[in-house]
């Protein structure tokens, strides 16, 4: 019997990903060890579950977001960063555009792609329910809040 050897190839360099013993592995981030020290817009709550921060991870940002019921985020953008986010649960909207008059809702199993520079109000619909959502971006999770605006001035949006 011959003993067979696995060879793995890359097509690139990924030895900056290398933790202390030289080795390049996947980096799991245990439930209740992320990195709550992340950029946070008022009442848009996010974590961290891949980035700098706590993984080798320097192109992405990977976490959950979520509003507790009847409440928003400040009006913000991501600079340079792609932003793509996944509804898991509850009533979202994004409010954009000319004094944030435009708005797209979302509910669970809804995607959305927010574009670099992008000014934008996330809030939750539900008075009643939480919204959480996954989000990815890239290259890191740059937020750059901006002046805040009035309830009233978000069509039909009401705290709890």
């Amino acid at each position: 019997m011959t003993d067979t050897i696995t060879e793995y190839r890359t097509e690139g360099e990924n030895s900056l990903y290398a933790g202390p013993d030289g080795k390049v592995v996947p980096v799991v981030t245990r439930a209740g060890e992320e990195d709550t020290n992340t950029a946070q817009s008022g009442d848009c709550i996010r974590v961290s579950g891949v980035s700098i921060q706590h993984t080798p991870a320097t192109k992405i940002w990977f976490g959950q977001v979520s509003n507790v019921p009847g409440y928003r985020s400040l009006p913000h953008h991501h600079g340079e960063a792609e932003t793509g986010g996944y509804v898991l649960r509850g009533q979202g909207r994004i409010y954009y555009g000319e004094n944030y008059s435009e708005f797209l809702d979302m509910k669970a199993g809804d995607w959305v792609f927010v574009p670099p520079f992008m000014p934008h109000v996330e809030a939750n619909m539900s008075v009643t329910e939480e919204l959480v959502w996954l989000t990815a971006r890239t290259p890191e999770n740059l937020v750059v809040n901006l002046p805040d605006v009035a309830d009233e001035t978000l069509a039909d949006y009401r705290r709890a």
